[in-house]
């Protein structure tokens, strides 16, 4: 041994190794080493410089090139014709914008900007810029002297030039700022950089070539390193070969054992004598010597040797020229391959519980969120998992401990194992598992269950089939959130012959717990959803009221995340006119609904007062901004925001629609002849916001045409802006048949999304004219002798409709009607009899004064007429026009005469 010692020593000084070169050399000790340090770091600083100074040139060249060329567009464009007609015209942002943007665009400028002599700019690539005043120096410019400047500006760090725009005698009428940012301006330098560096680093590799070469030179005259530090490096080698917690051995090409270290000897048992014999006569195991021996390649390949698993590596020592034989380590593996096992069982647990927190609760539904538990646990922890939860959980309700119990998820590696099958009612017996987790609020572990007579007690001939089957182990958890038992989780094994163990019980009431808090979320949003549904259902018209004017057909769809604020009405009004409503409150949930419900209820109250739309928005929006006034008084309280609306008034006598809507999509129209169009209705702002005043469109619609109301949830998608959604309404609508009941039919199937994010409200009329056989009209001269010319028309009138019955009460409430338009009111007075589902008589007068019921005395003389009107009809009232008003009183018609005007009752 102390031979080959000496020989290696010998063979050590008399080679030079590139490595231990390399490391005199940078570590400066030798001449080499020291002249190779000089060299490099002149070098350096050489190339450093010269990248330095070349950055600089070219960024100084590209900002004079960018000052010459904001100054030369400028002046270009304050120069070019028609700029100074521009200026001088009625909107100079509407003819210089677009022009502005083009030269920019070709003049490779950041901006362009003209303005006027105030510093304003009509143009800027920013659009919300213009308008507001220009940052930089212009008064030279003012003076007729252009300017350039580097400034920091709306669009980051820049150089701008300020140039005039004169007149023919030389008056400055504008100004034109042109300019670069900065990041523009360094632009070139930085596209130089990379071929300035590339050539920086050629040549300091050539420089650290050439310094290499003649530092070899030198270090292979003096060997590089001198005997003390040979001796010191063999000192390490020999001290670390043999401290080292891994076993080495060297056989050189005979296979003789020519180094073991101390761990190679410990580890394979080795004689004292082994260095310097045969591998295969040293006392080791068959296949250990053979590998050694053989000299093959070996990557952690395990061995037997007497309890130990040793994981052995070996190569070659002959690849780069070295004696010929090998080197082999030996690592004992057999603590590690045990660790290893239980860090892979820890690292699989691990990534359960991580799949657990994504996987479950994905969805706000209690089914599903438990299904989702039984898909996560198997295979991977059991071989079957049913989820067990009370009845009045998956109403939302609070879980009743009384109560029976339903399968509500059931998952396995088989379909056909004898245990409860999903949504049956079960009643565990208090000595089950499943009955003891309830009633103590524990997990409990059953290891065997052919050996647990409390879970037999549950059902002797399904717990027989169960063992019979091959279940033989089973773990049940409560579902617990916070103080609330919502079921119980039951985890069972078949597969694996080994039972369930402690550490396993751990995990599964992990997995339990981290599914109980999405199952009482979705439980929670089952209960708001259930509340918030019942409100919106109170809320909306369960039928429509009846009427003569429209045929009317309505859908509403609730969005996919629960119900939300949109919201429609059909409200009769005097004169057999009838309004139509439809609104939404963005958002969903109970503060939608209940807000939704306040605005129909304020609408209602509005309509009866018989305005024209656009007032009954004015009083709607009033209303909101007092509603939101209120509420934001509150911490927690949320205003009314986003909520649209828009309300139509049709009248079948002449035909005639009123249409305002305060931030709600347009009116979609069908003409008889199958065209559609959307009407020209003015967008007023949505509801609350005030200030702005409401407008109201007149259309005409011929007897037979459809009025498509709407929500933005038909027309407005994630995937395409409004405009495409009335595109496609405006097609469902051409391919619609006529009544309104197949238009909303083929409109939803046509634009009702798989999963809708919003609301949908849908109403179609069509519309309905009152013959001329059913009006009377008659004018009034402003003479009390004109009353019996208007009775007896009336008796006349009634006896060819058949209404004799009612003669005697419509004389008298015509009678007081006129008298009263005669006496107060003012010229033209005329008089309209509307034979619909009720007898309708409408007196007609040019004043704005409002009659009072009042109640008289028996000493007066006057004051009972309207009091008697409003005895003698069903209602009453005043409906106001632009030029006067008319009062108006209902009958209802005897017997079955009350037909609509198409005949039918």
């Amino acid at each position: 041994m102390a031979s080959v010692r000496r020989r290696r020593e010998r063979d050590a000084r008399s080679r030079w190794h590139p490595a231990a070169g390399l490391r005199s050399v940078l570590s400066g000790r030798s001449v080499a080493g020291q002249v190779f340090v000089l060299h490099l770091m002149i070098v350096l600083l050489l190339v450093v410089a010269a990248v330095v100074a070349l950055v600089l040139q070219v960024r100084r060249d590209s900002t004079q090139e960018a000052r010459n060329r904001s100054l030369a567009v400028a002046e270009t464009f304050a120069n070019a014709p028609g700029i100074i007609e521009a200026l001088d015209s009625p909107d100079p942002t509407a003819v210089l914008q677009p022009r502005a943007e083009a030269a920019r665009t070709r003049a490779d400028v950041d901006f362009l900007v003209v303005m006027n002599t105030d510093g304003i700019r009509y143009t800027h690539p920013r659009p919300d810029r213009i308008g507001k005043r220009f940052v930089g120096t212009t008064g030279p410019a003012l003076a007729g002297e252009p300017v350039i400047e580097e400034i920091e500006g709306t669009i980051g760090r820049l150089v701008q030039a300020v140039v005039p725009v004169e007149d023919g005698d030389g008056t400055v009428v504008g100004l034109v700022s042109a300019g670069i940012t900065t990041e523009h301006v360094g632009g070139a330098a930085e596209n130089q950089l990379p071929l300035v560096l590339s050539a920086a680093a050629a040549a300091l590799a050539l420089a650290t070539g050439g310094a290499a070469l003649v530092s070899r030179r030198l270090l292979r005259q003096t060997h590089g390193l001198g005997p003390h530090e040979m001796t010191r490096m063999y000192e390490h080698h020999d001290a670390v070969l043999h401290a080292v917690r891994e076993g080495v051995i060297i056989i050189d090409g005979d296979g003789t054992l020519m180094l073991a270290n101390d761990e190679a000897h410990r580890l394979l048992a080795l004689p004292e004598d082994a260095e310097g014999r045969h591998v295969l006569h040293i006392g080791l195991d068959p296949g250990t010597a053979d590998l050694l021996s053989s000299g093959r390649v070996a990557t952690d390949e395990v061995h037997l040797v007497g309890d130990r698993l040793l994981a052995v590596n070996q190569r070659p020592t002959d690849r780069a020229g070295g004696p010929p034989g090998s080197v082999a380590t030996v690592r004992d593996s057999t603590e590690l391959r045990a660790l290893s096992g239980r860090a892979e069982a820890a690292r699989e647990r691990l990534n359960m519980l991580y799949d657990a927190g994504v996987g479950i609760g994905t969805s706000l539904d209690v089914t599903r969120t438990a299904e989702e538990l039984t898909e996560l646990a198997v295979p991977r922890f059991a071989d079957f998992v049913t989820v067990d939860l009370f009845e009045s959980v998956l109403a939302g309700g609070h879980p009743d401990a009384a109560a029976t119990l339903r399968r509500t998820a059931s998952a396995g590696i088989r379909d056909d194992a004898p245990l409860y099958p999903a949504d049956e009612q079960i009643r565990f017996v208090d000595s089950s598992p499943q009955g003891r987790s309830l009633l103590g609020g524990r997990p409990v572990l059953e290891p065997r269950l052919s050996e647990a007579p409390g879970w037999r007690a549950q059902d002797l001939e399904r717990s027989a089939q169960v063992v019979e089957y091959g279940i033989h182990s089973l773990i049940t958890v409560p579902l617990r959130a916070g103080a609330l038992m919502l079921g119980v989780v039951s985890f069972w094994r078949s597969e694996k012959p080994e039972p369930f163990d402690t550490e396993e019980l751990a995990l599964a009431e992990e997995l339990v717990a981290r599914a109980a808090v999405s199952i009482d979320n979705a439980r929670r949003y089952t209960r708001e959803h259930s509340m918030a549904v019942t409100l919106q259902r109170s809320l909306l018209p369960r039928s429509l009221p009846e009427q003569s004017a429209l045929e009317i057909a309505y859908r509403y769809l609730p969005a996919q995340a629960g119900v939300g604020g949109d919201w429609f009405d059909v409200l009769p009004l005097s004169g057999a006119r009838v309004a139509l409503v439809v609104g939404d409150v963005v958002g969903h949930g109970l503060h939608a609904a209940a807000t939704m419900g306040r605005l129909r209820t304020a609408v209602h109250n509005f309509s009866s007062l018989d305005l024209p739309p656009d007032e009954l928005l004015g009083l709607l929006d009033e209303l909101v901004g007092r509603i939101d006034q209120d509420e934001t008084q509150e911490e927690h309280s949320a205003p009314v925001t986003g909520a649209t609306c828009l309300y139509a008034v049709y009248d079948p006598v002449s035909r005639h629609c009123a249409v305002a809507r305060a931030g709600h999509p347009p009116p979609a129209l069908v003409r008889p002849d199958g065209r559609v169009e959307f009407p020209d209705v003015p967008a007023g702002p949505p509801l609350g916001l005030g200030g702005l005043p409401f407008e109201t469109a007149e259309l005409d619609l011929p007897e037979g045409s459809r009025l498509v109301l709407y929500t933005d949830g038909l027309v407005e998608d994630r995937r395409h802006d409004i405009d495409v959604g009335l595109e496609l309404l405006r097609e469902a609508l051409s391919r619609a048949g006529d009544s309104p009941e197949e238009t909303c039919r083929t409109v939803l199937e046509a634009r009702r999304p798989v999963r809708a994010a919003d609301d949908i409200a849908l109403i179609v009329a069509r519309t309905r004219a009152l013959t001329a056989d059913r009006i009377a009209e008659w004018p009034v001269p402003s003479d009390p002798a004109a009353v019996a010319e208007v009775r007896a028309a009336v008796t006349r009138k009634l006896a060819e409709w058949g209404l004799d019955e009612l003669t005697f009460t419509t004389e008298l409430i015509l009678s007081e009607l006129v008298t009263n338009a005669i006496r107060y009111g003012g010229a033209p007075i005329q008089v309209r009899m509307l034979r619909d589902r009720n007898l309708i008589c409408e007196v007609y007068d040019s004043s704005s004064t409002s009659p009072h019921l009042r109640y008289a005395t028996m000493t007066d003389e006057g004051g009972r007429g309207l009091f008697l009107v409003a005895q003698l009809a069903d209602r009453w009232g005043t409906r106001y026009l632009p030029a006067g008003k008319v009062i108006w009183a209902e009958q209802p018609l005897p017997g079955d005469t009350h037909k609509t005007p198409e005949g039918k009752s």
